[in-house]
């Protein structure tokens, strides 16, 4: 594998073990695959990222290296950080709403609660509004708990700059997060009952379940139709919902699946998912519903994908 140094490698090299450059690779790919799926909020990009990282591993002296996660994370990091400057520019230009592509993710993901909570469809919105390096000290340091030191050399800056940073993004990320912790239980009753709101197309069952201040985003990327703008206000969200998807539902099937950590609703037309509609609780009320329906998004809805700390 490392003498090919093509492509990232997924599976065991030649023979009955990798070479020590693949099998580090290896050892540490799904946490290399989350720093850079939280980084960016795109599986897609996250796997350009984790082949740039390999291409610049193998090219690595085992030997100068002393602690090989570090170091990955550190390449892994650097990488993201110019990609999601280019995405900056590419969301400036994205038609309508954009959010982050949905995942298929393993129980296991669920149980971690602060993982899950991490890579949530919420907090992942609340990210986008840190600047990259904010965004990469932050996710290093709460998430992934790194120390100070290790987070400087990823994002090139002093120990000390790293500590304010990390302090101001978590400040801005505490204002913005969920207001509290809702277990996957309370999520999946609350989604079971918006579920079958919306199959009846039950306005007032919707209104008992959505919050005032919900909000309804729509990412179709000019390819697929969705709300062009944020629909606030249960009143607003609620007439849509039981007009649209009442509609819809009886034209394709909605099953509850885990996205992103948490229960979610999949609206599948045959076997083609069409729509990912992720959920934000508090306090046992829907305050965000995110519906993703730009199919290059969609292509990670077949598999499941683990993902670690």
């Amino acid at each position: 594998m490392a003498g090919t140094a093509q492509t990232a490698p997924d599976e065991r090299g030649r023979g009955d073990r990798p070479d020590p450059a693949t099998e580090a690779f290896l050892a540490h790919r799904n946490l290399l695959f989350t720093v850079a799926y939280e980084m960016l909020g795109s599986a897609a990009d996250a796997e350009d990222v984790l082949q740039e990282t390999w291409l610049r591993w193998v090219r690595v002296d085992l030997d100068t290296v002393r602690e090989q996660r570090a170091y990955l994370v550190r390449i892994t990091t650097r990488q993201a950080l110019a990609r999601l400057r280019t995405l900056g520019r590419r969301k400036e230009s994205y038609v309508g709403p954009w959010l982050p592509e949905p995942l298929l993710t393993a129980p296991d993901v669920a149980e971690d609660v602060e993982l899950a909570d991490s890579v949530s469809m919420a907090m992942l919105l609340v990210l986008e509004t840190l600047t990259p390096t904010e965004r990469a000290v932050f996710v290093l340091r709460e998430v992934f708990e790194l120390p100070y030191d290790e987070i400087a050399e990823a994002v090139d800056k002093s120990e000390a700059a790293v500590r304010q940073i990390a302090h101001r993004a978590r400040g801005h990320v505490a204002a913005r997060r969920p207001r509290g912790v809702t277990s996957a239980a309370q999520t999946r009753d609350a989604l079971e009952a918006f579920r079958k709101a919306t199959e009846t197309g039950d306005l007032q069952g919707l209104l008992d379940i959505l919050a005032p201040d919900v909000v309804f985003l729509g990412d179709g990327g000019g390819v697929r139709q969705a709300v062009p703008r944020p629909v606030v206000g249960a009143d607003k969200v609620g007439r849509l919902l039981a007009a649209g998807l009442g509609r819809i539902a009886a034209l394709m099937s909605l099953r509850p699946a885990e996205v992103n950590g948490y229960p979610a609703l999949i609206l599948r037309q045959g076997d083609e998912v069409d729509t990912v509609l992720a959920v934000r609780i508090d306090d046992g009320l829907v305050t965000g519903l995110y519906a993703v329906r730009n199919p290059q998004k969609l292509s990670h809805m077949e598999r499941e994908i683990t993902l670690s700390r």
